[in-house]
């Protein structure tokens, strides 16, 4: 006998199936799943993702400061199109941490000194990043990419560039450009201009893109090169703002740098192997470059004559043999870290003094007198450093207008950056250094700029506050140099101009582009001085 499995009766069940064909042809499943058309299925999709993407910023925010919700997917991009100082310092000043997400990044922003020496200082859960495009612009294998051990041996044979032997040697070179582009300055004001106020923000730009290409690659570059460079850097400058679209598209900001990068990378590799002529025929060493390649010369002389079963002496570093890309690449990085910052430094520099003529005057006279009142004679590095106003006005225009503001890092892991608080793996976390510069504990009136603190006043004894340069085991290596080079550039102009500046309202508010500049792009005029 057969066993009726709904244990009812045949007809009981034929009713039933028939009620649920029914049901199927007209009811709930048979809608949702006819009516489910591609537009809908793209609706509940872009839901299903603005929800995660709002879920997921809410969890990574945890407890720290930030906006309660996220602009779906974008966040305040559209608000760093045109970045306001105003709105990032009082980000700064909401609390120690606080957070952004724009596009798919999550970004922790570290704002106090110890939080941000705190990031500076944990190499084993952070490394330094740039935004997005950066990898293409200064390309993937480039050194500043490299962690860990591998960083730590490319950046110990790097160390040579910089020691006080080789910075004597690029002075001569950087006063020829200062000669050269002083004369430019009085010629664009009183010729050009007619002695009327123009805004000098880009001048300053060009000037420091040819001191940078001479100091760093000497005279392999040639003018017509250097001039390229500095038209079209602003282009990379642009390409490389903090928060910028992720893709490179074409006739885009991150396009147009991409363009010039390479322009410049051809530019350096060519250098690079002119060099590598000139030092093997024992040329005197003029620059970086010089100083680089006469080094891995050095390096691989030495083991060559180690493999020969001689005991020649050793270098102090002996370093590998570098290809032309390679030099290129990390010369490229040098003009990347030194030109928008230095450009900025020059820009409040020459603003300041100009306001401030009691300090210009004490830095103009301690200069003549080091050069026993020929103001064309040539200065050594330890007389230049011994000059204590002309110190004093840089390292004070260094803190109370720090060109780097914000140094981006990602986090290779998990980041317990406080107990509270961890950052996620793969966020950007960003130390700020304004806060720390700004300091009234450790600068009283922090806001003014008083350069007595570096000669009468105990702001050298500061050291935890310093972070103009970074501090951990990515601090800049070109520190030196980079405070040198703008003590040699305001004094020179201290004895060769007078300039004047033209105050407006914008004067002191501070521009973001990369690095700040005032809003008003620094209104000067400039004619030749004549002795007092």
């Amino acid at each position: 006998m057969t066993v009726n499995a709904s244990f009812v009766s045949p007809t009981a069940d034929a009713k039933v199936a028939h009620m649920i064909t029914q049901f199927d042809t007209a009811g709930l499943l048979s809608t949702l799943v006819n009516g489910f058309t591609f537009w809908k299925a793209a609706l509940a999709l872009l839901v299903g993702a603005v929800l995660y993407d709002q879920f997921m910023y809410i969890y990574q925010k945890g407890s720290i400061v930030g906006p309660a919700m996220k602009m779906p997917f974008i966040g305040p991009f559209l608000e760093s199109v045109n970045p306001d100082f105003r709105k990032y310092h009082a980000k700064w000043t909401s609390g120690s941490l606080s957070c952004v997400s724009v596009f798919h990044k999550f970004v922790v922003i570290a704002s106090t000194r110890d939080m941000a020496r705190k990031i500076f200082n944990s190499p084993s859960f952070v490394k330094p990043c740039v935004v997005d495009a950066a990898y293409k612009l200064l390309r993937p294998e480039n050194w500043v990419f490299l962690d860990g051990k591998a960083h730590v041996d490319y950046r110990k044979g790097l160390n040579g560039l910089f020691t006080r032997q080789a910075l004597e040697q690029y002075l001569p070179g950087q006063e020829e450009i200062y000669n050269e582009y002083y004369k430019r300055f009085v010629e664009l004001s009183q010729v050009t201009h007619k002695g009327q106020h123009i805004p000098f923000m880009q001048e300053f730009r060009l000037l420091i893109t040819a001191i940078s290409c001479r100091t760093f690659v000497g005279h392999y570059c040639s003018e017509e090169a250097v001039k390229k460079i500095a038209d079209d850097y602003y282009l990379i400058t642009a390409a490389l703002e903090l928060v910028n679209f992720p893709i490179i598209l074409p006739f885009t900001k991150s396009w147009y740098g991409k363009k010039c990068a390479d322009m410049v990378l051809d530019e350096f590799s060519k250098c690079a192997a002119k060099a590598k002529v000139r030092m093997a025929a024992g040329g005197k060493k003029e620059c970086i470059l010089d100083f680089w390649v006469a080094h891995m010369i050095e390096s691989d002389n030495y083991r060559k004559a180690v493999e020969k079963g001689e005991n020649p002496e050793k270098p102090a570093m002996v370093i590998r043999w570098f290809s032309d890309l390679e030099i290129s690449m990390t010369i490229f990085t040098f003009l990347f870290a030194s030109q928008d910052a230095t450009s900025s430094a020059a820009t409040w520099l020459f603003q300041i003094m100009a306001d401030r003529p009691e300090f210009l005057e004490k830095v103009r006279q301690e200069n003549i007198e080091a050069r026993n009142g020929d103001i064309h004679a040539e200065i050594s590095l330890d007389a230049l450093e011994k000059l204590p106003w002309t110190r004093a006005v840089v390292k004070e225009t260094l803190r109370y207008r720090p060109p780097v503001i914000m140094v981006p890092y990602l986090a290779k892991k998990d980041f317990p950056v406080t107990p509270e608080y961890t950052v996620p793996k793969g966020s950007m976390v960003i130390p700020t250094t304004y806060l720390a510069l700004h300091d009234a504990e450790a600068y009283p009136n922090p806001d003014s700029f008083e350069p007595e603190r570096w000669i009468t006043g105990d702001a050298d004894q500061q050291t935890k506050n310093w972070l103009v340069f970074g501090t951990g085991p990515h601090y800049c290596l070109g520190q030196t140099y980079a405070q040198a080079n703008l003590m040699l550039m305001i004094g020179k102009a201290s004895m060769m101009l007078d300039w004047d500046h033209k105050v407006t309202d914008l004067s002191e508010e501070i521009k973001v582009f990369a690095t700040i500049f005032p809003m008003d792009d620094c209104l000067l005029t400039f004619k030749k001085r004549t002795a007092a």
